[in-house]
């Protein structure tokens, strides 16, 4: 214990750089693209291929690297680009994504503002098709001859079957704050759709979102470091306050000629997802209050909607990316609610009461289903197969989050783990007569982390929390230590799981001479509708409840930990959660750091605040209770408050906000203000320097003496 902290760098590198990723099969399965940087170190990534040939894997070869392709050149990110990796939390350079054609021959991407087409054959340099466009998001049509692709908040689309590519404006703005092909910010934000229009199977016409934003209020992100500088206008949707309009049209790819889709738009005016793998393209769409989602079948020549399903559930309807999937015979594979989620195909269940699916993979040549279900024993995710009429057969075991790529008959296993410490190297594999026959790996050049978490795993009696406790690597059983929580604690996302990413920065606090515990409570995935619609119109109580339970099961486990230096930390939900244990608890809660925390969920978005404590203006005691700034003056510990002042997902109103509210009741508090930083951190010195400012914070108000003063 006392002398492994000192020597460990406080760095918080992105310890997938260098590793594969938006890995992307086609061809038949007979091609692999993917991201890749050229080592750990490296934000900068490249775009590789590896082709299968008689089940053999070539050598990966590589297709585009921006450093040669931009060499000398100093374009800079369309805005709207920029906005979009912010709503991915894209911390990467280089190429970011990238578009294949069906056959897998051509792949186009966007560097700087400008389009290139990668050559057919490897070895030749990628050729620059559109140049000073401001272009992002280009996406070839199945058959490869064209490129569609956004400039200015309009779709553009480029013949590169010709000899000389030929630009054509397929839609543009016909008045101010509207765009086509792009994505809104709820879509982005919150149900995971990043894309604005969509190919037809036959690539003579496309599907495209006209985004009205006039109606949505105007914010105003500044940069008060520079004050020459002209705040940055967006539109933001608060709760109760007007979404964008979002309409739909057919667009012929040589013409431009639009057709409306119609809908009764007023009654469900989310769109949720666009699929078009078959005749007839697949539209959902999401009720204001999410408690009714309808799948329409569009008619691609009259634009006609015909109701294909729909669902109800009085909390609400969860939205799971990349669903539903719509393949070209007209299969449609979903995930549905009862007891459990599970996996339909056609409206049909296939997967058994048992298993709580977690998200679709893909479906391989023969038919077969590919997922991703939760194992609560080693706190993991598997990865499973079902076929059409068949049993669910379970292809991955053991410690750790296992997905999936899939494409004709190659699966790709991606896999996290406690006992490598970083990000396993793909495992790709052909599927043969019903059974994965390994054929190779992508290599990965990520960094190993200069510590492993290892962390004890308990379950509480009451509700059957999983907690993860993570002590100092020389701990020797017997000193008293401090007790930091460190949960995320909300909807979408869990912490404990045996996967090195999930828990390394617990290691680091640990090695800092603390018992850290990772908790998830209610609302959080993996068990089951029922356990994450348990937050329905309370974000608050649930949640701090829940750590509580954890903790105390912990210390009854663990005598030797100081129940009185008990502190608790988190980011965005988790500083929410954080600020709010601190003011609510402080029975429990010595002291707290609450990063980009929402302070009232009405300067939260409509799509997120809405599905959980419903329309502000019907239900304004909901948001009352879960508000920080009401009970402000409750405050009797320690808390800091951090915040990245370019914030354009958790404003940086919220901290204001609330230490404005702290300030007038006279309550002391800390607050930290980021001066260029987003939501995410990706600026290395900022991401280590928080570390250390966290640690110096919680060592004041904590009296504990660092490990290296100790020794």
């Amino acid at each position: 214990m006392a002398d492994s902290f000192p020597r460990q760098n406080a760095r918080t590198r992105n310890f997938t750089l260098g590793h594969p990723r938006t890995v992307t099969v086609t061809g038949g399965g007979g091609r692999i693209y993917f991201l890749r940087s050229r080592h750990g170190e490296d934000t900068v990534n490249c775009l590789w291929r590896i082709d299968i040939t008689n089940d053999q894997m070539a050598a990966a070869v590589l297709v585009a690297d921006p450093l040669t392709l931009a060499a000398g050149e100093s374009g800079e990110l369309p805005a709207e680009e920029r906005r979009r990796r912010e709503r991915l939390r894209e911390r990467s350079a280089g190429i970011t994504s990238y578009s294949v054609s069906k056959d897998g021959q051509r792949v186009v991407f966007a560097l700087n503002g400008d389009l290139y087409l990668a050559p057919e054959k490897p070895g030749r340099q990628p050729a620059r098709v559109l140049k000073g466009e401001s272009a992002y998001d280009p996406r070839l049509s199945p058959d490869g001859h064209y490129v569609a692709y956004i400039s200015g908040g309009a779709l553009g689309r480029l013949d590169v079957s010709a000899a000389e590519p030929q630009v054509k404006q397929l839609a543009k703005p016909d008045v101010p704050h509207v765009t086509w092909g792009v994505a809104d910010f709820v879509a982005a934000e919150e149900m995971d759709r990043q894309r604005g229009y969509w190919w037809s199977p036959d690539s003579t016409r496309l599907i495209a979102a006209r985004v009205d934003n006039q109606p949505v209020t105007d914010w105003f992100i500044s940069d008060p470091s520079n004050p020459a500088a002209a705040p940055t206008t967006i539109k933001y949707p608060a709760a109760g306050t007007a979404n964008a309009g979002v309409t739909l049209s057919l667009i012929d790819a040589a013409s431009g000629d639009k057709t409306a889709i119609t809908w009764d738009h007023r009654d469900y005016p989310y769109l949720v997802a666009v699929r078009w793998a078959s005749a007839s393209p697949l539209i959902v769409v999401q009720s204001r209050d999410q408690t009714r989602i309808k799948h329409y079948l569009i008619d691609p020549v009259s634009g006609d909607a015909q109701l294909q399903a729909e669902q109800k559930d009085p909390r609400w309807i969860e939205i799971h990316a990349g669903l539903p999937a719509q393949f070209p015979d007209g299969q449609i594979v979903d995930l549905a609610d009862t007891d459990v989620r599970h996996l339909t195909v056609n409206g049909k269940a296939v997967t058994p009461p048992h298993l709580n699916v977690r998200q679709f993979s893909g479906r391989t040549d023969d038919g077969t289903l590919i997922f991703e279900a939760w194992d609560p024993t080693p706190r993991s995710w598997q990865v499973w197969a079902v076929a059409p009429e068949g049993k669910p057969t379970q292809l991955t075991r053991g410690e750790g989050v296992h997905g999936a790529t899939v494409g004709g008959s190659t699966v790709i296993i991606h896999e996290n783990t406690l006992s490598t410490c970083r990000y396993e190297a793909p495992q790709v594999h052909l599927w043969m007569d019903g059974a994965l026959k390994r054929i190779g790996e992508i290599a990965t050049h990520a960094a190993v982390p200069p510590l492993q978490p290892r962390p004890a795993w308990l379950t509480s009696t009451k509700r059957h929390l999983e907690a993860a406790v993570i002590l100092p690597e020389h701990y020797d059983g017997t000193s008293p230590l401090p007790v930091l929580m460190s949960p995320y604690g909300g909807p979408h996302a869990q912490y404990a799981v045996a996967a090195s990413h999930a828990l390394l920065s617990a290691q680091w606090f640990a090695n800092a001479g603390f018992a850290v515990i990772v908790a998830d409570g209610r609302g959080a995935p993996g068990r089951g509708p029922a356990w994450e619609k348990a937050i329905h119109r309370d974000l608050l109580n649930p949640a701090i409840e829940d750590q509580v339970e954890a903790l105390q099961t912990v210390l009854a486990k663990y005598p030797q930990l100081d129940s009185r230096k008990v502190a608790i930390r988190g980011w965005s939900f988790g500083g929410y959660l954080a600020a709010a244990a601190v003011i609510f608890r402080p029975d429990i809660f010595a002291a707290a750091i609450a990063g980009a925390p929402v302070s009232d969920w009405r300067l939260y978005d409509t799509h997120y605040s809405e599905r959980y404590l419903g329309d502000p203006q019907a239900n304004p005691a909901v948001y009352d209770q879960t508000s920080l700034l009401t009970a402000a003056a409750r405050l009797e510990r320690p808390l800091q408050i951090i915040h990245g002042l370019a914030d354009d997902n958790v404003v940086v109103a919220h901290s204001l906000r609330l230490s404005g509210a702290l300030l007038a009741a006279g309550r002391p508090h800390e607050v930290l203000p980021l001066s260029g930083v987003t939501h995410m951190t990706p600026q290395e010195e900022v991401a280590e320097n928080l570390l250390k400012l966290q640690l110096d914070f919680l060592r004041r108000h904590l009296d504990v003496i660092a490990p290296e003063a100790a020794s």
